[in-house]
């Protein structure tokens, strides 16, 4: 495998950052989880936006323009000859001493990865996930704005482990006013009385890149859809219910803490985002 690292492509074994990167020490950085699907690099240009807004919210320069950055998202695919591909493209503060002050970084420094993943096994995008409620809250968007993508995901991890324990692959999390702001690592999204609903950035959701693209394809449906409030009562009385993000994609949810999400089974509304999604990762985006 060929990783891109601050300017060239170095095989996967000598793909090294230094212990006293700041990314390392205290998660300073910023990152974007793209796919490549037939070639086609889905909504690189969002991504490389979000990118964008999240170094500038934590005043990172990054070191490459967005061609550039877009170029060398490319090339990294090309190099490994990848025609479908999850692309972690990560920008690090870079290296410093041991305190924290980032402006004791010089140069920031870059890595893209393009390789396979998988998060759920295919039965579950057939039949749905069952999910839990986990007792780690989301932080306060005044303490950690969640739009910004950045390296520290220790709140995520916590409530990753804890749907481990309670034997499940995924996880809603609440918000401090009890609110659902995200899964672990998707967006959440309900279906009710013909209308999507997903909670708002505002209660602790990342602004996702395949979220955004849920806006789209409800409108190319004529399926009404807004951003409210949710709590885990709309999502146990929900007619369906599925997680979207760049690795799950579009997953179904079947059951919530134990409670079956309408008939138990992947809903109609879900199952035609779905296909919509599949269609549509084939042509909007940068071919490689």
């Amino acid at each position: 495998m060929k990783i891109y690292l601050d300017g060239k492509f170095v095989d996967e074994a000598e793909a090294k950052i230094s212990v006293f990167d700041h990314g390392l020490l205290y998660g300073d950085g910023v990152f974007e989880g793209i796919r490549l699907y037939g070639g086609n690099v889905f909504r690189l240009e969002e991504h490389l936006e979000r990118l964008e807004y999240s170094a500038k919210a934590i005043l990172l320069k990054l070191p490459l323009s967005r061609a550039d950055l877009s170029a060398a998202t490319c090339e990294t695919c090309r190099q490994n000859g990848l025609k479908d591909a999850y692309i972690r493209l990560v920008v690090t503060r870079g290296v410093g001493d041991l305190g924290l002050a980032p402006w004791l970084c010089p140069k920031p420094s870059l890595f893209i990865i393009a390789s396979k993943i998988s998060l759920y096994p295919q039965e579950y995008y057939d039949n749905g996930l069952a999910i839990v409620t986990v007792p780690t809250r989301r932080i306060n968007p005044a303490a950690l704005p969640p739009t910004i993508k950045s390296l520290n995901y220790m709140n995520n991890i916590l409530g990753k482990i804890e749907a481990k324990q309670f034997g499940a692959l995924e996880a809603i999390m609440l918000n401090d006013q009890g609110y659902v702001a995200e899964c672990t690592a998707d967006n959440v999204f309900l279906v009710h009385k013909g209308e999507i609903i997903t909670p708002s950035a505002s209660q602790g959701a990342l602004k996702g890149i395949t979220r955004g693209t849920i806006f789209d394809i409800a409108k190319e449906l004529g399926v009404p859809m807004r951003e409210a409030n949710v709590t885990r009562y709309d999502i146990w009385c929900a007619d369906e219910s599925f997680l979207t993000g760049s690795g799950a994609e579009v997953i179904p949810v079947v059951k919530l803490d134990g409670r079956e999400i309408g008939t138990g089974k992947p809903g109609p509304i879900t199952q035609q985002v779905l296909a919509s999604f599949r269609r549509r990762v084939l042509v909007e985006g940068t071919r490689i």
